[in-house]
Parts: structure tokens; sequence; C-alpha cells
């Protein structure tokens, strides 16, 4: 049972070939033996989803039907779910048990949707590897010396190791397609505004979004209907209609125009993972795809517009771990002040105290104009590029990252080097598109993946694109050995 995609077990469940709970049962067994190879789960809450899982037999006894009532997943561990700890990954919540569902969480169980577990992540979302997490680093099912991308690493290696058939993820740079290509999976990060941040931990409030992770387009299709929608409790969330994301998946390709931005194949892209993005250009070109070459000519000041944005979001939204309301207190403060610095200090690891720095210096009086203002005139710029882009064809098609998954530690004394990795997704959360990357091939034995881009609100169109793609190529059925 744990080879089956979503769909298929939608389709099971339906036909009763199964009980969720006899799948739930199997799942979390397949975890417990597994898992410890891959440290890609922080909590698993066993007792909750056995009883989510007789919940959903229940009512699919009634007569009740949906893809995702019994069906098995798991949450990254930035989304609030009542009663159970939610860490961000660090050690300033490893004692943190969430008051409330956030919405993604609620709406998803809501829809039937099993939990079996909370996923291991970079702290608090920052990091391209997930090996920031004070729970120790997560390896790749594909080879465990290996990083699986991060910071939704937990997630991707949980999916890729057929632990369960998907995953929430959270994208503020990446976060969710980097790991996706890293492990051989499907993942999408919607539109900003289309999936609610309330009860989502904030890293940087204007690039994060939360989206799904699994194996197919047609997976990730069902996902995103459980978790899309306005949500009045966000302020950021946009009131737009919740298309059948499923419902054009089978739509020819035939006149659909993609473009290839030059500046992606830059002398930084790895030459075998350059071939391959061009191996599925024509794979796309077959099923009846135009092919234009266009340009995005501000991409080259997205990875240090988006390290100032980023940390200075930061820096702002962690000010409230400060070891007097909830999270990690130091012992015995002299003062206030001894008790702020001290439990910060504890609590947060090297790589969040770096963007903090980073982004406090960026927000001070002498440096706003001259950094953080700068950097949002670039974000701009670079949503400009994309609407003259979209002007001119329907969708953007390059590589995902510009090399394969790196060996853990490997990038460990030069964090640049880790944040260049970032390189090709960044710009989408900068413009706040939706992005899909998708499986296309390995480069010694590790997977790679191709990332498409659509205009605001077209998630469908990337999903239908993905999925055309999917059926007539085999990378995304491919699993890792001994998984």
């Amino acid at each position: 049972m744990h080879q089956l995609t979503l769909a298929e077990i939608a389709r099971g469940l339906a036909d009763k070939k199964f009980s969720s709970e006899e799948l739930t049962k199997t799942l979390l067994a397949r975890i417990a033996q597994l898992d410890p190879q891959l440290n890609s789960f922080i909590t698993l809450t066993e007792d909750l989803a056995l009883e989510q899982a007789k919940a959903a037999d229940a009512r699919r006894a009634n007569g009740e039907t949906g893809a995702l009532l019994g069906a098995p997943i798991a949450h990254k561990d930035l989304f609030c779910t009542l009663g159970v700890r939610t860490s961000c990954g660090s050690k300033m919540l490893d004692n943190f048990k969430a008051p409330y569902d956030a919405t993604v969480v609620a709406k998803l169980a809501e829809a039937g949707a099993v939990s079996l577990g909370k996923t291991n992540l970079d702290e608090f979302a920052m990091g391209s590897a997930n090996e920031s997490s004070y729970y120790g680093a997560v390896k790749n099912p594909w080879n465990l010396e290996h990083v699986p991308g991060g910071s939704s690493g937990g997630s991707a290696a949980a999916v890729a190791a057929r632990l369960l058939p998907a995953a929430t993820g959270t994208d503020t740079g990446g976060s969710i397609r980097q790991p996706a290509a890293l492990t051989n999976l499907t993942g999408l990060k919607p539109t900003y505004g289309r999936v609610s941040r309330w009860g989502m931990i904030a890293y940087a409030s204007s690039l994060d979004q939360g989206g799904p992770l699994a194996r197919t387009a047609e997976d990730c299709a069902i996902l995103l209907q459980g978790m899309a929608g306005f949500d009045s409790k966000d302020s950021t969330s946009i009131d737009e209609p919740v298309p059948d994301f499923s419902a054009n998946l089978n739509t020819s390709l035939k006149g659909l125009r993609i473009g290839v931005p030059a500046e992606f194949f830059s002398e930084g892209l790895d030459p075998r993972i350059a071939e391959l993005v061009h191996n599925s250009i024509k794979e796309l070109e077959k099923l009846g795809a135009v092919i234009k070459t266009i340009s995005l000519p501000n991409m080259q000041h997205a990875i240090p517009a988006y390290y100032v944005i980023a940390p200075a979001e930061a820096s702002s939204n962690l000010s409230r771990f400060d070891g007097v309301r909830f999270g990690h207190r130091c012992e015995n403060p002299k003062d206030l002040t001894d008790l702020y610095k001290r439990s910060r200090a504890e609590g947060f690891g090297p790589e969040v105290q770096r963007r903090i720095l980073v982004g406090a210096y960026a927000l001070s009086a002498g440096y706003y104009d001259a950094y953080y203002l700068q950097a949002q005139k670039i974000r701009r710029l670079i949503k400009n590029d994309f609407v003259a882009a979209f002007n001119e064809v329907d969708i953007i098609l390059g590589p995902t990252t510009p090399n394969p998954a790196w060996k853990i530690g490997a990038k460990n004394s030069d964090p640049v080097s880790a944040y260049l990795e970032d390189v090709y997704t960044i710009t989408a959360n900068l413009a706040g598109l939706p992005g899909l990357s998708m499986p296309a091939g390995f480069v010694d034995g590790l997977p790679v993946g191709v990332q498409l881009l659509a205009p605001y609100f077209q998630e469908g169109r990337l999903l239908n694109v993905a999925h055309q793609y999917q059926l007539n190529t085999d990378w995304h059925t491919r699993t890792p050995a001994g998984f």
C-alpha cells in the first residue's frame, strides 16, 4: 500500500479495497521501521492518526466521498496543530504545544485527511539543506550522505521514501520546489495569498506560502484543493475563487507557449542539468508546445534582494521569541535584559542568528534606504520582468536548482554557496507567482527537477503541463533503493 499515490488511495478507499485505518497502521509501522535512517519526522501523532482514520472510515460508511477522506498526510512542523508540539525545528519552540490549528491543518482535517505527524525542517524554515534543524539533519533517501534540500526537507524525504503519499510544505524562496527537485517529487508553490498563512509560523511574511509536496502533479492538485481558499483571519489571503485543480489535467498542450529565459543557463548551472532541462523541452515540444527564448534581465539581482528582504522580515517576526510569553527561557536570569539575551542566544541556532543580525542591520536607521528600500525596488523590477514575459508566453520553464543534492556538511562553512542554490526559485517568491518543480532525470544517481512558472492564480495550468509531461515520462515513478 505504501507505493500508492494519493489518487490511487482515493480510488482504493472508494472501492473498499482497504480501509483508512488499515492504511494508516501500515504507514505508521513503515515510519517506525525506516525513518530512523532519514530523520524526516520530529513528532509522530499515532493516536490522533488512528482516531482520524476511524472517523474517515465511518464517514465513508455513511456515504460521504472525497479524494482526501481517509488519505494519510503529514504537516511541516511550522503549521500550528492543536495540542501537538509545533517546534519550527528550533530549540526555541521545543516545548511549545499550539493552542489552535492553522487554517491549512483545519481545512485538511475537515476534508478527512489523516495526519501522521509533523515533519522536520530547517530551523524556522531558514535553509536550503535541512541541516539547521535543532533535531538534526534530514537525509536524502536517494543517498543518505546527501541533503534532501530545504527547508521542507522532512516532508520531501518522507514522501520520496514512500513513508506517506503527500505532505504539506512552505516556500519562502524555493523551500517546496528545491527539496522536490532534489528528492524526485512534484512540489507546488501557489500564488501568494492562495493558501492561508494563519497559524503558519512566519519566517518572511511577504514571501511565505504553503503548498503541497507529492509524487505526481495529480496528487498535488488533490492536496492543493484541500489547502486553498480565502481566509478572513489572514490579512494577506486573497478572496479569489478556488477552481477545480484536477479539472484540466488532461487538457492538450497543443499551442501552449513556453518561454525559456536565457539567464537561466548561466555559467553557474551544472551542464548535465542543462541537458536534462533541454530534454524536457523537447518532450513538451512533442506534446505540441511552442518554445520561445525570453529574457528576465533583472534576475541577476534576485539573490541580493532576497537576502535583504527575507532576513529583514525575519528579524521583525522573530522578535516575539523573547523568553517572556512562550518558548525557551534561560535559567535564572539576572534581569530582563539578561532574560532576552540568553533566551535568544540559547534558543536560536547559528543560521537563524545570522539572518536576524543581517535583517536588523538592513532595517537600522542609517541603512534602511541603502539596503531594504533598494531591495524592494529591485523586487518591483523583477515582477515587471515577469509581467512583460507573460505577455509573450503562457509558461516559463527552466532548472529548479543549479546543482544536484550535495553532501551533508559540504556547504556549512560557506553559507553563501548554499544561498546560491536558490537562484532559480526565489524570483517566484519575490514576484508572488506560482511555481512548480517536477522530476526530470538523474545526475550521478541523484534526482533533478525542472521548474515551471505561471501568471498569478494559474496553478491549474502548471499542474496541467506537469501532468501531461508525467503521462509521457517515467522519472516520477522511480523509487530510491531500500525504500
